[in-house]
């Protein structure tokens, strides 16, 4: 990403313009609405103990959460490359995923969790760093340990009095102390966030992965990467004393970067918002406008977001849209759709040579004797949230 957090600054809208010009052949959500052949319908949320033992606050927000990914030389497979949360499976927590298991995603991870018994959701983005690999070092084993220690974390973590509030930043630092005791060296980019129940997202960044939030058909804010030069973001590093030793003796310095330095923003979300959190292999060769056109042409397309005289106006109801009913098939969701046409779309715009995306904006701007054009090639991987407030009026229906 290329730009500085401004919240509440709106773009350009969108009503009129809902084509992509980067746009992935094909939507399985639309084409499943105009099939008509499947049904969505609600599932009970989660409620901790303490929430249902005292009065119900008068908002209450749930979250419906999925992620897309493509590793970088790999082909792009919509049906199989995307993660469909489900706040009702467990965690298997301190368990070391084998690599067979990690998801094919390459060098990054992602994660999203509920928090403890809550309907606070923890989700994030790493991105390994790929300069590890000229010392032997497999970058995928510090993003895929890192993101799977944060969402264990956050799964275990209990609301009282013995144990402190659980925060974007202090979860990174779980992660990174965890991982800092299992890999014995690597780092990673980091943009981890907690939204609580009552509608509040803490975002911690750290590098130049990053993410967009969404509202009513425009980009409300977004984060600003944190570089020490060109192409080099600030990452979590685990560099090893025979390294440090020979920077020391030889000349040179190792990059690490901790959880403290990462910018931390407070956001207020509204009913029908939708957080794009993604590695640079997206925001390399999307720009903000892309990856709203693609929200905007679903969002509309389906009718969770509705245009009027007025503007755009949200669906009462997101239920039917977000929250697939029990099938032997993969659940197809708006949150799984947008996911996976963005990371589609990403794929598509890193191995398209004619046209310029952000990172060739970039390599233009500061070295134009490279003479760098189209998009870039690497790992993609994108986590989409969608926001749902409860207590909304249930008159809208699905169509699809």
């Amino acid at each position: 990403m290329l730009s500085k957090t401004h919240n509440g600054v709106l773009f350009r809208p969108l009503i009129s313009c809902i084509q992509s010009q980067v746009r992935p052949p094909f939507s399985p959500l639309l084409w499943q609405q105009n099939q008509r052949t499947r049904a969505f319908s609600a599932q009970p949320v989660l409620r901790s103990q303490e929430s249902q033992a005292q009065t119900e606050p008068t908002r209450k927000f749930t979250y419906h959460a999925a992620a897309s990914f493509s590793a970088k030389y790999k082909r792009f497979d919509p049906t199989s490359d995307v993660f469909h949360f489900n706040p009702y499976n467990r965690i298997q927590t301190r368990w070391k995923r084998p690599k067979s298991k990690r998801p094919a995603s390459g060098q990054d991870a992602f994660f999203i969790s509920r928090v403890g018994d809550t309907n606070a959701l923890a989700f994030g983005i790493a991105d390994g760093v790929g300069g590890w690999e000229d010392s032997g070092v497999d970058p995928a084993d510090f993003s895929h340990g890192f993101c799977d220690y944060m969402a264990s974390a956050a799964y275990e973590h209990k609301l009282d009095t013995r144990e402190s509030l659980l925060t974007a930043r202090s979860l990174m630092q779980r992660g990174y102390d965890d991982v800092c005791r299992d890999v014995h060296a690597g780092g990673s980019t980091a943009s981890v966030a907690i939204a609580g129940e009552d509608g509040t997202l803490e975002v911690a960044n750290l590098g130049d992965s990053g993410f967009v939030h969404l509202r009513l058909n425009a980009v409300h804010s977004y984060s600003e990467p944190q570089t020490h030069a060109f192409n080099t973001p600030y990452q979590l590093s685990i560099v090893p004393a025979s390294m440090l030793a020979r920077a020391a003796a030889f000349g040179g310095a190792q990059l690490c970067d901790y959880p403290k330095d990462a910018d931390v923003t407070q956001h207020a979300l509204k009913h029908g918002d939708i957080l794009i959190f993604a590695s640079d292999g997206v925001w390399d060769n999307l720009f903000n406008q892309d990856v709203l056109r693609i929200a905007s042409r679903l969002m509309i397309g389906l009718g969770a977001w509705k245009a009027s005289d007025g503007g755009i106006q949200v669906a009462d109801s997101l239920k039917p849209y977000t929250q697939a009913e029990d099938s032997t098939q993969r659940p197809l969701t708006l949150q799984s759709a947008l996911a996976v046409e963005i990371a589609a779309a990403a794929k598509l715009a890193s191995t398209n040579q004619r046209v310029d995306g952000p990172f060739a904006k970039e390599v233009q701007k500061y070295y134009p004797q490279e003479n760098w054009h189209g998009g870039k090639v690497d790992d993609i991987c994108a986590v989409v949230v969608i926001v749902s407030e409860d207590g909304n009026s249930e008159a809208t229906k699905s169509k699809l």
